[in-house]
């Protein structure tokens, strides 16, 4: 794995920008880089302002204290990350408690 990538900042859903957190192809492995090879667009994704994702992934609150579980964001209606996959945060809340 170091051999072949170097950690870098990254950004991530719910989270924002973290230091060191993201795997990068080093300079002598860029030819097996999708990003490089190919013209892929760059992605930004924006977070919808009544998600609390990133406090429950910290920690901070439990999944029912977003003002948008269960009301909106419900596994048939994701709104933010936690509830995108069954393995999410708030999916498996709501699925499980």
């Amino acid at each position: 794995m170091e051999e072949v990538f170097a950690a870098g900042d990254a950004e991530w859903r719910g989270l924002g920008r973290i230091p060191g957190s993201g795997l990068f192809f080093r300079k002598e492995y860029e030819a097996f880089d999708a990003t490089k090879r190919f013209a892929i667009p760059e992605f930004h994704s924006e977070e919808n302002p009544g998600c609390s994702c990133g406090t429950v992934l910290r920690g901070l609150i439990n999944p029912e204290e977003c003002p948008l579980f269960r009301r909106v964001c419900t596994p048939a209606n994701p709104v933010g990350p936690c509830m995108v996959s069954s393995e999410g945060s708030c999916a498996a809340h709501y699925r499980y408690g």
